[in-house]
């Protein structure tokens, strides 16, 4: 009963760790928050936004320097993103426990401190020591990582389209590797020097053992601690955080392991169904792999991975790791599966479904519960009924001239909008209507979530494509910039040279952020219309609050002219 029940648990983890990592992943490029339920917008004009404009002005004249890096080094609301990031190592750290390469060391681990324990007391502060020592050692990777690139360094890469080909092809190796091509592992030499401190008397020979752990599981280790650490944003503390997190779990189950050895009895033996989750878990980052090639294909204009081809691969993977789970199809050190247990049958089932879910999507479905991961339907060749809640619809296309850079960037749902600041300005004074700036990248995972969520509620969509002039502004785009078009700008500290650091210089410079998604609302005067603008905002009712007190100031400013 004890191995039913923790297999169950396993399956649980395995199916809750794609989803926390795509909403770790939705933190990648989201760097702008909603504001509180209790915060009240402030009427550009009124006494009160005055006050407070001055007291920015003066504060941005003592210390411009100080307020521009903190405006765009501070990317993220720390409280969401460190939390998320937390448990997506923390996750990482229990699946991690039952791979082939750490699973094994329970035994060994418990036959150490048995013979070192001369009581109960010394027993169990031995063991306590040997968590914190795991900690120590994943933390001060985490410290070393982040030493050694920065995080703005880190920051600034992290839409960069050759580092995302880069991170792709780390995955793939990843796993291939998971796969059983191949194993990833540390010089021989470095394990047997660990191996052999480690039976020294003391702190320290509970320090190496620790050491020894982490060095032996690498293979399985490694791979699981990259793909944490580059499927969020990554700042300051997010090695920190992802290694503290993965580390917690590994100490808080050797740890209890070693102060209670009974709990060994009730778990399974070792055998094939740890490298069975070791497979899972490859299938796993070969399908978050995509994601990075397709920032770089959309961010480059590359077309080498179009909606339906993404797709394609992602049903090919889900039904091949369906049919494996099934004992259908073997890879090396696979072990003969005499009979398929409930709870792998269950898991085979979800994959199945999943890929079943994505069919429809070949042919335009907007896909909704995945649309922050995939390719924006812009990008597809074939779209049934071509209006599918984010498409290219082509019947009533627009009379006017082709608008900037339309040849390349698009807007969802069919929103007829502009992709330039000053053209999209100039028409909304001769129509006289408020502008609706979007702050978005094609990295942006967040941004495609609200296009596909809470854009395409009729009321928002109507609000956007009849009251308000949307101009939908990509700030990773790479396309270049003619020579007469560049400059160098201070606040970035780079040559403006292509679309998208045009506009990201716009925001920073303007806004004092660099976060995406990122809504503003403004009148024909440049002016904001509701202060502060707003980010990720999933409650549709919110958002509509947020827009219809942009045309209700619009409106009294029309009043007032």
């Amino acid at each position: 009963m004890k191995k039913v029940l923790l297999l169950i648990l396993m399956a649980a983890i395995f199916i809750a760790l794609p989803a926390v990592r795509s909403y770790a992943i939705v933190t990648q490029d989201t760097t702008a928050t909603a504001p509180p339920d209790d915060i009240v917008f402030t009427e550009v004009g009124s006494a009160q936004d005055s006050a407070a404009n001055s007291t920015v002005k003066d504060s941005v004249k003592k210390d411009t320097s100080k307020v521009e890096k903190t405006a765009l080094a501070a990317k993220a609301d720390p409280k969401q993103s460190l939390w998320v990031t937390f448990g997506l190592g923390l996750l990482a750290g229990i699946a991690a426990f039952f791979l082939p390469c750490i699973f094994p060391m329970v035994p060994l681990t418990v036959g150490f401190f048995t013979k070192r324990a001369e009581s109960r007391a010394k027993g169990i502060r031995s063991a306590i020591i040997y968590g914190l020592s795991i900690i120590v050692i994943y933390v001060g990777l985490g410290v070393i990582i982040t030493l050694i690139w920065g995080a703005s360094a880190l920051n600034e890469i992290s839409t960069d389209g050759f580092f995302n080909i880069f991170i792709f092809l780390i995955l793939i190796v990843f796993g291939v590797s998971f796969l059983g091509a191949f194993e990833i592992t540390l010089p021989s030499s470095f394990v047997n020097k660990l191996d052999a401190k480690s039976d020294a008397k003391g702190l320290s020979g509970i320090f190496f053992m620790a050491a020894t752990l982490a060095v032996v599981s690498f293979s399985c280790t490694g791979p699981l601690i990259g793909t944490s650490l580059v499927a969020i944003n990554t700042d300051l503390l997010t090695p920190v955080v992802v290694m503290f997190g993965f580390s917690l779990s590994l100490a808080i189950i050797f740890t209890m392991f070693a102060i209670f050895p009974s709990l060994m009895t009730g778990l399974p033996k070792s055998g094939g169904w740890l490298n069975s989750i070791k497979v899972f878990l490859g299938f796993l980052e070969l399908g978050l792999s995509l994601k990075f090639l397709s920032t770089a294909d959309l961010a480059y204009h590359w077309g080498i991975l179009d909606r339906e081809i993404f797709l394609a691969i992602w049903i090919v993977l889900a039904l091949i790791l369906g049919v494996y789970l099934l004992g259908k199809i073997k890879f090396s050190h696979d072990s003969d599966l005499p009979y398929v247990s409930v709870p792998r049958l269950f898991i085979a089932t979800a994959t199945f479904v999943f890929a079943i879910y994505l069919i429809p999507g070949l042919w335009g479905a907007p896909l909704k519960g995945v649309s922050a991961l995939v390719p924006p339907l812009s990008t597809q060749d074939f779209i049934i009924g071509q209006d599918s809640g984010g498409g290219t619809n082509q019947t009533g296309a627009p009379t006017h001239a082709k608008r900037k850079y339309s040849e390349f960037l698009h807007i969802p749902h069919n929103i007829d909008g502009f992709f330039d600041y000053q053209e999209a300005l100039a028409y909304a004074k001769e129509v006289k209507k408020p502008l609706f700036l979007d702050f978005t990248g094609h990295g942006c995972v967040n941004c495609r979530e609200m296009e596909a969520r809470v854009w395409s509620d009729p009321r928002v969509l109507k609000k956007l494509k009849e009251d308000y002039i949307v101009v939908s502004l990509y700030t990773d785009d790479k396309t270049d910039l003619p020579a007469a078009e560049q400059f160098d700008s201070k606040i970035l500290s780079t040559r403006v040279n292509t679309v998208g650091k045009k506009f990201k210089h716009l925001q920073a410079e303007r806004f004092n952020t660099i976060s995406q998604p990122y809504y503003v609302l403004l009148g024909t005067d440049e002016k904001e219309l509701v202060s502060p603008p707003i980010g990720v905002e999933f409650d549709i009712d919110k958002y509509l609050q947020y827009l219809d007190k942009g045309l209700s100031e619009f409106a009294k400013k029309q009043t007032n002219e």
